[in-house]
């Protein structure tokens, strides 16, 4: 390669790689409003889903709990989705309803979280928002993990698992894979899908 050559392409490639850093930095700062939004939304969902565990559990025992996880949940983010505008579902890498299984981005992103947790990070700090653009359609996916907390979680998640709730869990999901948890592992995350 010639000097003249090399000279002129090392700006060139400086200026195309800051100018590369700035639209990702206007891209993250251009999609903060859709992530506050879906932060609120999934707040409210995952307020009301643990409002529903906890009284099923503190009234039925935790029979009563999967029956709200089969039940009500789905209820819950339908009621949460239509009033914020938003798809929001729960999805993990180890599902209980198979019907929450996660698509492509949702299985790399649950994939990234794993990996900063067992890196040490925060799993409420969590979260992924990106734009996606298929099909001549622009739409905003947002992720916020959900991490393993002792109580309610582990009563239907943990390692302890036994008896007829574990019956209960069988018949209603046969496919389960969502046992064997401890407390601060991920559970799964909120995926949130909007209009741009």
């Amino acid at each position: 390669m010639n000097k003249r050559f090399t000279t002129l392409v090392a700006p060139l490639a400086a200026v195309l790689m800051f100018s590369a850093d700035m639209a990702r930095s206007d891209s993250a700062a251009d999609l903060e409003p859709y992530a506050a939004k879906a932060r609120a939304a999934v707040k409210t969902m995952g307020g009301a889903l643990q409002t529903k565990l906890k009284e099923a559990l503190a009234a039925d025992g935790p029979i009563a709990a999967v029956q709200v996880c089969k039940t009500v949940a789905p209820e819950i983010a339908k009621e949460q989705s239509k009033a914020a505008g938003m798809t929001i579902r729960r999805t993990a890498l180890k599902v209980r309803n198979p019907d929450n299984a996660p698509d492509g981005l949702e299985r790399k992103v649950l994939e990234d979280f794993a990996a900063r947790l067992a890196a040490g990070a925060d799993a409420n700090t969590l979260e992924h928002v990106e734009e996606v653009t298929g099909d001549g359609k622009t739409i905003v996916r947002y992720f916020k993990a959900i991490p393993t907390a002792a109580a309610p979680c582990l009563v239907c998640h943990g390692s302890a698992v036994s008896g007829e709730l574990k019956e209960t869990i069988d018949k209603l999901y046969p496919s389960d894979q969502a046992t064997g948890f401890k407390e601060g592992d991920l559970r799964g995350a909120f995926s949130v899908t909007m209009d741009k």
